[in-house]
């Protein structure tokens, strides 16, 4: 019988399973199980590295030695289990590195074989349109930025209703946490601008125009932006709001590029043109 493309197991992904990882790899592994599932035991680590029992054994030995306070043997389910007394050894155990992974899982950024979740909670995230960057045109510009090379581009603006061709010099790529874009100097405005991807509708490369990335003064200055809450709310909802964003002393500190500032308080809701 010819086997279906449902049959046929990828090579790259039996590769990914069974390929050498170092120790130290293999102990972030039962670190974060411990943290987050509250249980391991060796058949956990077999499968997710492709190992032997004897070293499977051998790397919960180790990581004990390391933190032997961190983890018993339940002889009645033959699982080692996470003490009252856990206390995480390696940052990757970290609530947002738990988080950023279940969210690269439900978005299929990442397989379940590439990351360390056993199981996990139904999640729900809020659904956002596609906008989606052509292959070829991220290319382009990676090797642009790589090489200090120069693009024309064709280019669609909000304020023209045709395409113009813009040169541009690329040297960074930004995320407003929406959409891609590239910082690059414009030599038609002659300034550094921001290019959105989904715009670019042709990318050629040319030779030439070689632009100092360290000009662009707002892409290589830090800004420090010092969130407070609305005075005029109430103590109790005030609180509220210094709970959800961590605040010490009712005052959170954020630190971004001042070339990305807009975008953060429009995420923030605190730009002031209300776009």
């Amino acid at each position: 019988m010819k086997p279906t493309r449902d049959t046929v197991a990828s090579p790259f992904k039996r590769q990914r399973q069974s390929g050498p990882w170092g120790q130290e790899r293999r102990l972030e592994f039962i670190d974060f199980r411990l943290q987050w599932d509250g249980r391991i035991n060796r058949s956990d680590l077999m499968n997710h590295f492709g190992i032997s029992v004897p070293q499977a054994s051998a790397d919960i030995a180790s990581y004990s030695e390391l933190a032997p306070g961190n983890l018993s043997y339940d002889r009645s389910a033959r699982v080692y289990i996470a003490t009252s007394g856990f206390t995480s050894i390696f940052p990757t155990s970290s609530a947002e590195h738990y988080l950023n992974d279940l969210l690269a899982l439900t978005t299929n950024v990442l397989a379940k074989e590439e990351c360390f979740i056993g199981w996990a909670p139904s999640m729900a995230i809020a659904s956002s349109p596609a906008r989606p960057v052509p292959s070829g045109t991220l290319v382009s510009v990676l090797r642009a930025i790589r090489s200090q090379a120069s693009l024309d581009v064709l280019y669609q603006s909000m304020a023209r209703p045709q395409p113009t061709l813009r040169r541009i010099s690329p040297h960074g790529i930004g995320h407003d946490g929406f959409r891609w874009h590239v910082r690059a100097y414009c030599h038609s405005r002659k300034a550094f601008r921001d290019f959105v991807f989904a715009r670019m509708l042709e990318v050629h490369s040319v030779d030439g125009l070689v632009v100092n990335a360290e000009d662009d003064q707002a892409w290589f200055t830090s800004v420090q932006l010092v969130l407070v809450p609305n005075p005029a709310l109430s103590p109790s909802r005030r609180r509220v709001v210094e709970l959800e964003y961590a605040m010490t002393n009712g005052q959170a500190v954020m630190e971004t590029r001042q070339a990305m500032l807009y975008y953060v308080l429009k995420r923030l809701g605190l730009n002031r043109d209300g776009g």
